[in-house]
C-alpha cells in the first residue's frame, strides 16, 4: 500500500491552496534562505518553525520566533507540539495553514484576514511561487543558484566578482560583465512573471546587485 504522506496546506488568502508534503524527516520554515521552505514575509522569523518526523508522527517546534506560532489558537513555545490531523497552524498572523494527515480533513473556519502574497522558494524541490502561482517552466539551474546567492546576502550588496566566483567557479576570470548582466536580466524577467509590480533584484552601479523584499 502506498504511504499516505501528510501535507501542510494554506487555507486562506493569496497562498490559499499551497501544499507542502511532509516527505522528509525534517522541514524548516522561515525567512532565512537556508530554510527548506523560504517565506519572504517580514513578520515571519528567519527560522520560525521546524517540523520533525519520529516513530509516532510529527512534532512542531517553534524556533524562538519573534511573532510566535499558534496551534489551534494556543501558543507553542518551549516544548514541541505533537501534530494531529486537522490541526491549524498560524505563523506570526502572516500564514494560516493546516496539518492534513488524511484526504477527508477539511479546513477550519475563517479566523484570520487574507494573508499578503509572499515569494516562496522551496530549495529541495527547486520551486519558486507567489501565492497560488508557480514559475512554470521552473528556473534554470544557474538562475535558481543566482536567486539563492542573492537571497543569502540578506539585503547586502553582492558584487559582480562574488557572482562570477559563485556561478562560474572554473572560468578563471574569463566571464564578461555582459554575461553577468544577461543572467541577472533573465532571472529578473522570470521573477516578473510572478510579480510584475516589484523588482526583487536591484542593480547598484559600480557595486553589484541587491535582493529586496517588498515592504
Amino acid at each position: 500500500m502506498e504511504e499516505n504522506i501528510p501535507v501542510l496546506i494554506v487555507y486562506e488568502g493569496a497562498l490559499s491552496g499551497t501544499r507542502w508534503p511532509l516527505d522528509r524527516d525534517r522541514l524548516t520554515i522561515g525567512r532565512a534562505p537556508d530554510c527548506d521552505i523560504v517565506i519572504l514575509e517580514r513578520q515571519v522569523s528567519r527560522y520560525h518553525v521546524r517540523i520533525e518526523r519520529d516513530s509516532e508522527g510529527y512534532l512542531l517546534h517553534d524556533l524562538g520566533s519573534k511573532n510566535g506560532t499558534l496551534v489551534n489558537g494556543e501558543p507553542v513555545h518551549g516544548q514541541p507540539y505533537r501534530l494531529r490531523d486537522g490541526d491549524e497552524i498560524v505563523l506570526a498572523t502572516a500564514l494560516r495553514m493546516g496539518f492534513v494527515a488524511g484526504d477527508a480533513t477539511l479546513p477550519l473556519g475563517g479566523l484570520l484576514p487574507a494573508a499578503p502574497e509572499s515569494l516562496i522558494v522551496d530549495k529541495e524541490a527547486r520551486r519558486v511561487s507567489l501565492g497560488r502561482r508557480e514559475l512554470d517552466p521552473p528556473l534554470s539551474p544557474s538562475q535558481f543558484a543566482l536567486l539563492v546567492l542573492l537571497m543569502e546576502s540578506q539585503g547586502d550588496v553582492v558584487s559582480r566578482q562574488d557572482v562570477v566566483r559563485a556561478m562560474w567557479p572554473d572560468a578563471a576570470g574569463g566571464v564578461t560583465d555582459q554575461a553577468v548582466d544577461a543572467l541577472v536580466y533573465r532571472l529578473r524577467e522570470r521573477l516578473a512573471e510572478l510579480d510584475p509590480e516589484h523588482n526583487y533584484i536591484v542593480t547598484l552601479r559600480g557595486h553589484g546587485f541587491k535582493f529586496v523584499i517588498p515592504s
